[in-house]
């Protein structure tokens, strides 16, 4: 039988790849933005499209689904062709998927900003994405699997297998995290309310790190790293058992993001149970990759490729010791909420992602333009300052932490709260902030340098965007192979290999989410909790519109010492309503689920205005645009069907009178100011947001005497 020849397609890859370092640039540069932020109000600039609640988003989202999603698209495009021996399935699908996934991040950086959001961490983008994002993934799913049935090579490599399993969750988990309701183009509310929106959020969530974040980062490693070390993995079998359990077991993690908060106790506790377990997977993978350089550590010494890939690797096994430990109750009553999380989440971020697709870029770039690095010399000046970054960043960040989770649990030998004002925690920790972000800026002077000898490399060299290869044809289907285990029979079966996998990731999501997305049992009511006001939902989208949540949490635990501070733990029964949830995952400023009636209305409106009006030393920003714009109601009567709709029991006919019990309510704050001699229209949006932050918490609570 002749060999064939073919052209891998270098073209995409190359573009990936640009895309790569571009958006890592900009997500870095806005996260150096929100770093200052922290400990200088004024590099909010004075607007409200640049504050830390609309840009923190931006954020997260241009460093995931930028920077590492257009990283794994290079990888996975570049090595898929020469494990299959073949070249990708259609060009026009590689290009839609290029463009397409461009215009998503686009979409992402215009509408983040303008607050359009529905605060979903890691989801935030508004449904109208959510559908872009679903068809270009699906053209990336038939691309991946036309390039796999018409391969040359018969058994599926352990890169593609973490590929596949990427492939098949991500689909999974972006459906069902994205079933809201639209309320206008741009707007919408989750179907899930409370709890079960807490649940499906941090199921997603967490997976989002399992399986965009790790899995094909794993499968590129398997890839990439015996290419550069040009030395065979260490062990097959060990790559069997890290891939099988890890899939399995990664899947049930997601509630260790909710201890002690009202999910009930079963899967707070499955949630902890399988987190400690997903050591032994997690590092298994570290190992296999790690002694996969046995016996070549000078090599390692003298090729800048292998350093970044031994740090990633030791960053991504000590962010997945670390992920289980903060799962323990008795840790994570510390940790969460807290800078610590913050810490061990850059970790994995700045070591394992950036690290690793710094690797890919440095080797990949010079092959597929035929060339050698521009300078080794500023490869390694780019290592070293990066690896410093990460140091002068996660360092004072875990300080932080554990400062502030300390201080907000001291109490005096009297048995009194030691610091009771939240404020006195934060501005213990600014000078951490303020180291945190000098080594973020290395690490972004690093990412620069790259990008400039990357760009050399290509200057001097040539893009071969189709680059001839020979192979033999796959033989005939019917072909008698003996194998000598089930697994090398199933790798020669990709569907039912894809099958599998997506039983094995079904199984975890169903034991966790149906018991509490259908037995109403589990999510017990309060009859005194009722549904917003017209005025009340108007401002709680405000409050989700300026990023609120990414500050303030909005559920007590059954700790003394938030009990003592805040109010009365939270209950189940209190976020019914709530389409999204909105219990946030990092207090930078105190808990709000008891501010209701805590503070008179004009406190409110001085604290929205400049809140140093209040406390000159608040690291708040401003909200003064809410007093000059007018609330949006021409949408009210909309936002009252769509919750009804999703089982809010508002009284058939409502919507059409909503508008006047929302005028009603917001004359009545504005008579209030007026006492107070602030003059603002009823009409303004700053008096919805301070109707919605009234009411927090007085439904099951006697409402106290407001203090002026």
């Amino acid at each position: 039988m002749e060999q064939e020849n073919f052209y891998y397609d270098n073209k995409i890859v190359r573009n990936f790849g640009i895309a790569t370092v571009v958006w890592g640039i900009v997500g870095m540069l806005v996260g150096l933005l929100i770093a200052t932020q922290l400990y200088s109000p004024a590099m909010n600039l004075g607007n409200q499209y640049t504050t830390y609640g609309r840009i923190r988003p931006l954020h997260t989202n241009a460093v995931i689904f930028a920077f590492v999603g257009n990283a794994i698209f290079m990888g996975v495009y570049y090595s898929l062709q020469r494990l299959l021996k073949a070249r990708m399935f259609s060009d026009l699908l590689s290009n839609i998927h290029f463009w397409g996934w461009q215009l998503i991040i686009v979409a992402a950086a215009i509408t983040l900003p303008l607050g359009i959001t529905t605060s979903h961490e890691y989801a935030e983008l508004e449904w109208p994405i959510d559908i872009a994002i679903t068809l270009i993934w699906v053209v990336f799913g038939v691309n991946m699997f036309g390039t796999i049935i018409k391969r040359r090579e018969r058994h599926l490599y352990v890169a593609i297998w973490f590929y596949i399993a990427t492939f098949v969750t991500i689909a999974v988990l972006h459906i069902a995290n994205s079933v809201e309701i639209p309320v206008t183009f741009w707007k919408s509310y989750m179907v899930y309310a409370g709890v079960q929106d807490a649940l499906v959020q941090w199921w997603y969530g967490h997976n989002a790190v399992a399986f965009f974040l790790t899995t094909p980062y794993l499968g590129m490693m398997y890839y990439f790293l015996p290419k550069m070390a040009n030395r065979p993995i260490y062990s097959y079998k060990l790559s069997i058992l890290h891939f099988w359990a890890l899939i399995f077991i990664y899947i049930w993690a997601g509630p260790h993001h909710l201890l002690y908060t009202t999910l009930p106790a079963w899967a707070q506790s499955l949630g902890v149970a399988f987190s400690v377990m997903l050591i032994a997977p997690s590092w298994g993978g570290m190992i296999n990759g790690l002694l996969t350089l046995r016996g070549a550590w000078d090599k390692v010494r003298d090729d800048v490729t292998l350093k970044f890939m031994v740090v990633g690797l030791t960053a991504y096994g000590m962010a997945t010791f670390e992920g289980p430990m903060l799962s323990l109750k008795q840790v994570n009553a510390i940790g969460h909420f807290t800078d610590w999380i913050i810490a061990h989440v850059h970790v994995g971020a700045l070591g394992w992602n950036g690290f690793l697709t710094f690797a890919i870029l440095y080797w990949l770039i010079p092959r597929i333009y035929k060339t050698e690095l521009f300078s080794k010399k500023l490869a390694s000046f780019h290592f070293w300052i990066g690896t410093l970054g990460i140091l002068f960043y996660v360092i004072p960040v875990y300080w932080a932490g554990f400062t502030q989770g300390l201080m907000l649990k001291e109490f005096t030998p009297e048995g009194v709260l030691k610091y009771p004002n939240f404020l006195e925690t934060t501005l213990r920790i600014i000078p951490m902030y303020i180291i945190r972000s000098i080594g973020g800026g290395m690490y972004l002077i690093g990412v620069i340098v790259m990008a400039y000898n990357l760009a050399r490399t290509m200057l001097q060299g040539s893009l071969v965007a189709n680059e001839a290869a020979q192979a033999m044809p796959l033989a005939p289907a019917n072909t008698v192979v003996l194998e000598k285990s089930w697994h090398r029979r199933l790798e020669r079966r990709p569907i039912q290999f894809m099958v599998l996998a997506l039983l094995v990731i079904l199984i975890g999501s169903f034991v966790e989410l149906m018991p509490t997305l259908t037995i109403k049992s589990n999510i017990p009511t309060i009859a005194s909790v009722k549904p917003y006001t017209p005025l009340e939902l108007q401002g709680r989208d405000l409050y989700i519109r300026e990023g609120c949540v990414g500050c303030h949490s909005q559920t007590i635990r059954p700790f003394r010492s938030e009990t003592e501070r805040y109010g009365e733990y939270s209950k189940a029964g209190e976020f019914v309503y709530d389409h999204p949830f909105l219990w946030g995952s990092k207090r930078t400023g105190p808990d709000l689920a008891r501010e209701g009636g805590k503070y008179g209305n004009s406190w409110h409106y001085n604290h929205l205005l400049n809140p140093r009006l209040l406390n000159e030393q608040s690291i708040m920003p401003a909200y003064d645009w809410l007093i000059t714009q007018d609330l949006d109601t021409s949408t009210t009567m909309a936002k009252i069907n769509a919750m009804r709709a999703i089982g809010v029991p508002y009284a058939p006919g409502f919507e059409k009178v909503a508008n006047k019990d929302l005028e009603k309510q917001a004359q009545e704050i504005a008579d209030n100011l007026a006492t107070e001699h602030i003059k603002v229209k009823s009409s303004k949006e700053i008096i919805a947001l301070t109707a919605y932050l009234q009411r927090l918490g007085t439904d099951i609570k006697a409402n106290k005497t407001p203090q002026k």
